[in-house]
């Protein structure tokens, strides 16, 4: 039975259907890769595509939903016979993208996005992509689409009924409206607190295929056109063989780094790696800052191993994962996170861990989703991912999610059954905005660095009670412990956004696998978050040759850099950290923003350099 008040949701599945048909269709194409996934797999590519699904749906079902508020005001608008040619026009857009992405990703490996649009300038690249493509077989294909959507509409939605004699004008407006209001849901992917992305829809850690087929495209597309893609470096500061051969110095291997000490007491000892949110060297007294503040932190630093002078990489927590796990550096204003079909291409120490043997996991006591973490950290090789949604509703006690002292709670209770040898990576939240934590105030006041403060305190606490406990697990004796921060804080003090107080953090190693003669031990090199990784590989004996922005800290430092260096990005410039000062640039002005007194020439070049060939690296993967 055909009613005009049941268009509405009909209407919206419609467009979840041709969607799951587009889906199928692609898997059907790429037979011989499906045919590498399991039942429970394929099946899985429509269950969790169905947020990007709806989410596209909901903005297709916009414009024929608002037209039907104004038709229950006026039901003479002819608006089946509008909506009819609005699903024609959209539903040739959808099919035309559909069966495009299907030998591109053929080509190019990722779903369909802006990249297209590079090619509308160079015409003979794009027929030069396309040259090989089934050109027959996709036309059939296209037109078959077609005439299924059109079937399709046609038997559910055809022809739209009038609105009822005897209806009122207001009622039916009401009922337009209310469905219309019902859109917000799936437009965010669900009531959870970050809007849907990417991420949402990968769930497989082994078969990256899986997870690209559960990508919508038109979502795909839509999503990706605000990002853009540059094709050329805004940042051509030098000329390219100039620029390449003073980055090349600054990680030439100093003459005598091959005596770098090793400061583990075995080869293969489980790794745990701790990423505090938003730690600035400001709040932890073992590098000058506040006093007070983090006595688990400073404890660590008088029993384990310090870096005085290390600098995040960027200003946001997605940039500092990447740097941390990838030795990745950032970019000014954008971020490699935004672009999964990148991240893909990155080193991951999951991955290389994962291929001797470790066992890796990732816990977070919020979503996952957010920034496209979830999709950077299973193309990066994470086995195991524990987010807000894996704790019970009573722990999810925070605005993000759980609480540290839950988050550290779950993982003391993961471990203390652990594969071995295990990589667990765990990353807090509870000193991020709003800075509301479950412990009386420890500093006084209500102001924003007070709680601030007070955040910090809340997970250095939290931090210490978890690793109070794990020394007595069996596993503690044979495990080092990396504690790094994702980024500073503006806080206390108001930095700028380009000043290097904002951007120098805490990293301390600790852990019962660590030398005794290694205990106290400061370490005064300036270095990065991309250099942590290097670092961590080159003391278990494996390869680091993937991760070529970053260095071993505790290597002699390259000539061109005596005593290391540190390079950060904000939006639009850059900071280069050496032990003679640092100096801030703008990269939309071409100016110095600050420098100090003692920088010198060469190292405003060599982060001139830097910033354009770490750049001339992103655009090139």
């Amino acid at each position: 039975m055909r009613n005009r008040f049941y268009f509405q949701p009909k209407y919206f599945l419609y467009w979840l259907l041709v969607f799951a048909l587009g889906r199928a269709t692609f898997l059907l194409y790429h037979l011989s890769r499906t045919a590498e996934l399991d039942v429970s797999s394929i099946v899985r590519t429509f269950i969790y595509g169905v947020r990007l699904d709806g989410s596209a749906a909901a903005y297709l079902c916009l414009p024929p939903f608002l037209l039907l508020i104004a038709a229950g005001w006026f039901p003479r608008l002819r608006a089946g016979r509008i909506i009819g040619i609005y699903t024609g026009i959209i539903g040739t857009v959808v099919t035309l993208l559909t069966v495009a992405d299907l030998e591109l990703y053929r080509a190019w490996g990722f779903r369909l996005d802006n990249t297209p649009l590079q090619y509308l300038n160079s015409p003979a690249e794009m027929a030069a992509s396309a040259g090989s493509s089934p050109l027959s077989l996709l036309t059939l294909i296209f037109v078959g689409l077609l005439l299924l959507g059109y079937a399709l509409y046609r038997r559910l939605l055809s022809p739209l009924q009038a609105q009822p004699p005897l209806f009122g004008k207001l009622r039916a407006v009401a009922i337009a409206f209310l469905y219309s209001l019902l859109l917000i849901v799936p437009l965010r992917g669900g009531v959870q607190q970050i809007p849907v992305n990417q991420s949402d829809v990968y769930f497989s850690t082994t078969l990256p295929f899986a997870n690209h087929a559960a990508i919508n495209v038109p979502w795909n597309v839509v999503q990706s056109l605000p990002l853009g893609e540059l094709k050329q470096n805004p940042y051509q500061y030098l000329p390219d063989t100039t620029a390449r051969r003073l980055v090349t110095q600054l990680y030439l291997p100093a003459p005598d780094s091959a005596t770098a000490p090793r400061v583990l007491r075995t080869q293969r000892p489980n790794v745990l790696f701790i990423i505090l949110e938003s730690f600035t060297a400001k709040l932890v007294g073992h590098l000058g800052g506040e006093q007070g503040v983090t006595p688990t932190l400073d404890s660590l630093a008088r029993t384990g191993l310090s870096f005085r002078n290390i600098y995040a990489s960027g200003d946001r927590s997605q940039k500092g994962i990447v740097a941390l796990l990838s030795g990745y550096p950032n970019q000014p204003t954008t971020s490699i996170i935004k672009f999964p079909r990148k991240t893909e291409g990155l080193p991951n120490l999951a991955r290389s861990l994962g291929a001797v043997g470790y066992a890796s996991s990732f816990y977070y006591g919020g979503e996952l989703a957010f920034a496209n973490m979830k999709s950077y950290l299973l193309a990066g090789g994470y086995k195991r991912l524990i987010e807000r949604q894996d704790f019970r509703r009573r722990d999810q006690n925070s605005k993000w999610g759980a609480h540290d002292h839950v988050l550290f709670a779950r993982l003391l209770q993961d471990l203390r059954q652990p594969p071995a040898p295990f990589f667990a990576t765990a990353f807090t939240l509870s000193s991020h905005e709003p800075f509301e934590v479950p412990m009386q105030p420890r500093f006084r006041g209500t102001s924003e660095t007070a709680l601030f403060r007070n955040s910090v305190a809340y997970t250095d606490h939290a931090l210490g009670q978890f690793l109070r406990a794990a020394r007595q697990e069996a596993w503690w004796a044979n495990t080092v412990v990396v504690i790094a921060a994702d980024h500073g804080h503006h806080l206390p003090g108001n930095s700028g956004g380009h000043e290097p107080e904002k951007f120098r953090i805490p990293l301390v190693v600790t852990g019962g696998a660590l030398r005794a003669n290694a205990a106290g031990r400061s370490i005064a090199t300036y270095g990065s978050q991309t250099d942590v990784a290097s670092t961590l590989l080159a003391q278990l004996g494996l390869p680091t040759q993937e991760y070529r922005w970053g260095r071993n800290l505790l290597a002699a430092a390259p000539a061109a850099a005596p005593a290391g260096f540190a390079f950060y990005c904000f939006n639009d410039g850059f900071g280069m950290v050496q032990a003679t000062g640092a100096v801030t640039i703008d990269n939309d002005a071409r100016r110095i923003i600050e420098r100090d007194s003692t920088a010198t020439p060469q190292q405003l070049q060599l982060g001139k350099a830097y910033q354009q060939q770490s750049f001339d690296d992103f655009l090139r993967r």
